[in-house]
């Protein structure tokens, strides 16, 4: 009997899937898509029913080449990529590749990678879903159509480089639309009330103005508050009516893509991009000592909060055995996916229950902690008994004033003690309290304030919305957030996404000519038409004819009637040194003003915008070098400096007078020669390149920046950083290893 091979996406699984396949089983991996449309032309024949014309991927041939031969050995080929649309795609194009050499093509998922989910995937493999890969091929022709055409628009009237997508541009709309709320914005002035109470026994407490002569509250101004303080003062307080009540707080669902990107960027401060990662790296399998190489969670893209039941009785036999039967709910707890959810997967959960995140602390790096921690606790917490609290609700009276105070008190914890952050649960005290008691004022409180304009996005806030609105799937939410801020469109302050000048502008064009592919409401109807394709109830060449009879005619209006903005847009202030206006210019380091009068007059200025989004200048501050050490000739501070062809290299603060200067080392080893260290150099050309210290004695040098990290898989003292389509990933830079990582885990 000859082997069977399992294809997988990434390297990781294959080191997981080994470890419990018997010697039967060869598990080889295509280290992610390994066809595309090609990057230098359209690579879609619109006269021809929009056929895609694919081609492998460069980077790629080698793992091609070794896949059909692995294919050509083996009696059945067991396609086994992510089980989700993409990974239909992937699984479809490494098809159409090895079929010729395949003997038997299967098609195998599975949501968690044990060996129990991956022998009942054996068991049961099913044909490859065309429906499936036709929804994601029509994503991707939509895409391609989309940025394919209008970019070159926006080379011409915005800035070249620049680009447009179908999906990212309405995300960006949303957070232009804010920022232009957040200018026109006229803060009114209120005035909060607080008293501070005492009864006759312990503790002083207080409350809040909620009426006034029989109404809502709203002190306006300083006036009416100085007249509120003048007819409390030496006014007796007294409690109208005390109100108790039991109230239950039941706990949330486990986690989908989108609630645990929220919950990992509003606890952990981590963008949805790299939660993603994380989480990634926590499904295909981590060292965990003499566990070995053990998959922590279930798959991580999915919109369904279905539970399997095996899984749901392991949680409440771990919750009865750890925390007792009072934690339990009668039955086991269900919850309701929101509409249109894809019931595929189920909700983001720990493989193994038992495995509690302190026991593994030890095996994960903090960020691989955190999450698997959030993760564990989320569902846990899902299945267990809700919290008990003791509400109380006192209505005072002074006067023509009616003031509320409000206490908790926590009878029961529940879900809670599975929860570690419970800051928000903190017990607030009210003392024993009847009606017709009096009271007496120990303070008022008085507080100027000014509503609020609408807050901006946070990378937690704009999934949420783009989740809410239907506009992308939760495997895109990371891509589309990362890839605005990518194009400078979108720069993150202090957690909140603001539009550059350049994205506002790219904004107003596409909103301008393209206000149907701009409408949220369109863009959500897509998705729609796109699941209907994944269903098999709409034929994806239909979806992309329709979508062409609206595109085609606007992106010719566009071309002849886009007006270029590439002289500038008025910044509305003159120049300080000749008087005509400045511009807000976009450059290759990002938005800057310049003076209409170029190139008479040379002024230049950095800007920012004030809170209505009038521009204010800034005088370039002198960068200050960051600091390498001691000169070992003088004593004096060396630091990082950059030769005139873009090379960085470290020099004495004390130059003229001291020359010393040296090659800014990468802190890796020469390959080679064993005895120089990889430093950084430049072309006369400027391109960057790293090459031995001990040159011309060593000759060694490479392109990509050597990263001082030894390969997992293989051992290589080194690894590279290379830039992608899909962002910077580390490599190993060893032939036949295709270790892979995201640059933004190193």
């Amino acid at each position: 009997m000859g082997k069977n091979l399992i294809i997988v996406e990434s390297p990781a699984k294959v080191k997981t899937i080994k470890k419990f396949l018997g010697p039967q089983y060869a598990v080889q991996a295509s280290v992610g898509h390994v066809r595309d449309l090609p990057s230098n032309t359209l690579g879609v024949d619109e006269d021809n029913d929009f056929r895609p014309q694919y081609q492998v991927i460069e980077s790629k041939k080698k793992i091609v080449s070794e896949l059909r031969v692995a294919a050509a050995k083996a009696d059945t080929v067991f396609l086994a990529p992510d089980p989700d649309r993409e990974g239909e795609a992937i699984a479809w194009h490494v098809a159409e590749l090895i079929r010729d050499k395949a003997k038997n093509i299967k098609r195998i998922e599975f949501n968690e990678i044990t060996a129990k989910a991956v022998r009942e995937a054996l068991e049961h493999p099913r044909e490859l879903n065309a429906s499936l890969f036709d929804a994601q091929q029509a994503r991707r022709v939509l895409d391609r159509l989309v940025g394919y055409k209008i970019s070159p628009l926006l080379w011409k009237t915005v800035k070249r480089g620049i680009s447009a997508g179908r999906v990212q541009s309405v995300a960006l709309r949303l957070i232009a639309e804010r920022e232009a709320e957040r200018e026109a914005f006229v803060p009114e002035e209120y005035w909060s009330n607080k008293v501070h109470l005492e009864a006759a026994s312990p503790p002083v407490f207080t409350a809040d103005l909620a009426k006034l002569k029989g109404k809502k509250a709203h002190i306006a101004d300083g006036e009416a508050a100085a007249a509120l303080k003048e007819a409390v003062q030496g006014t007796s307080f007294t409690v109208a009516a005390v109100e108790e009540k039991e109230r239950l707080r039941a706990p949330l669902p486990p986690f989908i893509t989108s609630s645990l990107q929220q919950a990992a960027n509003q606890r952990l401060n981590y963008s949805t991009r790299r939660t993603m990662n994380i989480a990634q790296r926590l499904y295909e399998g981590v060292e965990l000592g003499e566990r070995g190489l053990t998959a922590l969670i279930t798959y991580m893209r999915t919109d369904s909060t279905r539970i399997a039941a095996e899984a749901q009785n392991a949680a409440r036999e771990f919750i009865a055995a750890r925390f007792g039967q009072e934690y339990l709910p009668d039955k086991p707890r269900f919850y309701k996916s929101k509409a249109g959810a894809q019931d595929a997967h189920e909700a983001i959960r720990p493989v193994e229950v038992s495995i509690v995140p302190e026991e593994v602390k030890a095996f994960l790096p903090p960020d691989q902690y955190n999450i698997y921690k959030l993760i564990w606790a989320r569902f846990v917490a899902s299945q267990m008994s809700a919290a008990r609290f003791h509400d109380t609700t006192v209505c005072i009276t002074c006067g023509e004033s009616e003031w509320r105070a409000k206490g908790e008190r926590l009878l029961f914890p529940g879900f809670l003690a599975a929860m570690s952050a419970g800051k928000e649960d903190a017990t607030a005290e009210l003392p024993s309290l009847q009606a017709g008691q009096a009271l007496s004022l120990k303070r008022l409180e008085q507080e100027r304030k000014f509503t609020q304009p609408p807050a901006r996005y946070t990378e937690a806030s704009l999934v949420r919305e783009l989740e809410e609105r239907g506009i992308g799937r939760p495997s895109t939410y990371a891509a589309i957030i990362s890839t605005l801020q990518e194009r400078d469109y979108v720069r993150p302050v202090e957690k909140h996404l603001v539009p550059t000048d350049l994205g506002r502008t790219v904004c107003r064009q596409l909103v301008e000519h393209f206000i149907r592919l701009m409408d949220v409401g369109f863009t959500a109807k897509m998705e729609e038409s796109l699941d209907k394709v994944a269903e098999g109830s709409q034929q994806w060449v239909d979806l992309l004819r329709s979508f062409a009879a609206e595109f085609t005619p606007a992106l010719s209006a566009a071309a002849k009637n886009m007006q270029s903005v590439k002289g500038g847009i008025d910044a509305e202030m003159p120049c300080p040194q000749c008087g005509k206006p400045l511009m807000i210019k976009f450059g290759k380091a990002g938005d800057f003003l310049a003076c209409s009068g170029y190139p008479e007059c040379r002024h230049t200025s950095n800007f920012v915008r004030d809170e209505s989004g009038s521009v204010e200048a800034v005088a370039p501050q002198k960068r200050e070098l960051p600091k390498a050490g001691i000169c070992p000739e003088c004593g004096k501070d060396l630091v990082v400096k950059k030769s005139r062809t873009g090379s960085s290299f470290i020099a004495c603060t004390g130059y003229p007078e001291c020359r010393h200067a040296e090659s800014l080392s990468t802190g890796v080893a020469c390959p080679r020669c064993a005895e120089g260290k990889l430093v950084e150099k430049s072309s006369r050309r400027g391109k960057i390149f790293y090459s031995c210290s001990r040159y011309p004695e060593c000759d060694f040098a490479l392109w990509d920046k050597p990263v001082p990290e030894v390969c997992p898989q293989c051992g290589s003292p080194y690894l590279v950083e290379k830039s992608r389509k899909d962002g910077s990933k580390i490599v190993c830079p060893v032939k036949g290893c295709h270790y892979v990582l995201d640059a933004s885990e190193t």
